[in-house]
């Protein structure tokens, strides 16, 4: 988790570093694409093997909600520091839960509700309205950590009938697709530098979902989500020292009330699995 932490800031400060020469529709396309030509191999056998029809549906739902969700983290990425963008970000998880609630019939526990809410304060803490002016790239912000979160909630329900490297894989396909018109439509002549630039934010992402899939496999939520924290510890050191961004301490407050909520949250599903999950052998006659 600490890894995946480090990837992702990169993947971060990589987008920051390009700045706004690039339009976002434009950098979200090269990135993709760079994703595709990563993942083509698992890609093509995807496509080989063929998907029903429903199953289509649903990742078409995926790539149109992702779509719009990179184009607005781009967006917000080249015009907020890195920490700022990086804390609101952890609202994903929650909105995640709450979509769980509405959408799969999940249980929302009053402990749940008041996890949710303390969320939502930290995520006030860090854009503070009406004591500062909240600009177009908090706006976009705010609306990728919903259409991320739509994005998970699809995931959820295509990881029952695909593995992880093919929901990825078809993921990666179908958002260059997306973007590619909107891309054209605003095209500007690219760079060498900015092509590697975008390659290696492609790699990063890639990295940082590896790491986190491990960590999720080798872990409990309880254990892997409070190192989710240090994530945010990174950006701001990074904002500092690359980009001599200020240390803002109610970013850091903020994000540190929402990833207390995060962790409560994982750490009563592992508390409430255990409760019900027999000791090894206790099946056994």
């Amino acid at each position: 988790m600490l890894g995946s932490g480090l990837a992702f800031v990169g993947v971060t400060g990589s987008v920051r570093w390009l700045g706004t020469d690039l339009p976002a529709v434009q950098s979200a396309f090269l990135r993709f694409a760079w994703g595709v030509v990563f993942l083509l191999p698992a890609l093509w056998t995807v496509l080989r093997a063929g998907m029903p029809a429903q199953v289509w549906k649903l990742n078409l739902g995926r790539g149109l909600i992702h779509t719009g969700a990179v184009v607005l983290w781009f967006y917000a990425m080249a015009r907020l520091p890195v920490a700022e963008v990086t804390a609101i970000g952890f609202l994903n998880p929650v909105l995640v839960t709450v979509g769980a609630a509405l959408m799969f019939g999940e249980g929302l526990a009053l402990r749940r509700i008041l996890a949710i809410g303390v969320a939502i304060l930290g995520a006030l803490i860090v854009l503070r309205p009406g004591f500062r002016e909240i600009g177009e790239g908090h706006f976009a912000q705010i609306g990728a950590a919903f259409c991320f979160a739509g994005s998970y909630l699809f995931a959820k329900r295509l990881t029952q009938v695909l593995d992880a490297g093919a929901v990825v894989a078809v993921l990666s396909g179908l958002v260059t697709l997306g973007l590619a018109p909107f891309a054209l439509a605003v095209w500007v002549p690219v760079t060498w530098g900015q092509l590697v630039l975008l390659a290696f934010v492609a790699l990063f992402a890639t990295a940082g979902h590896y790491c986190m899939t491990r960590a999720f496999a080798a872990a409990p939520m309880a254990v892997t989500q409070p190192v989710v924290f240090l994530q945010l510890v990174w950006a701001t050191l990074l904002g500092a020292l690359v980009f001599s961004e200020g240390v803002d301490g109610f970013v850091i407050l903020g994000g540190g009330v929402i990833i207390a909520s995060v962790s409560y949250m994982a750490w009563r599903e592992h508390r409430l699995r255990r409760r019900v999950t027999p000791a090894p052998g206790a099946g056994q006659l």
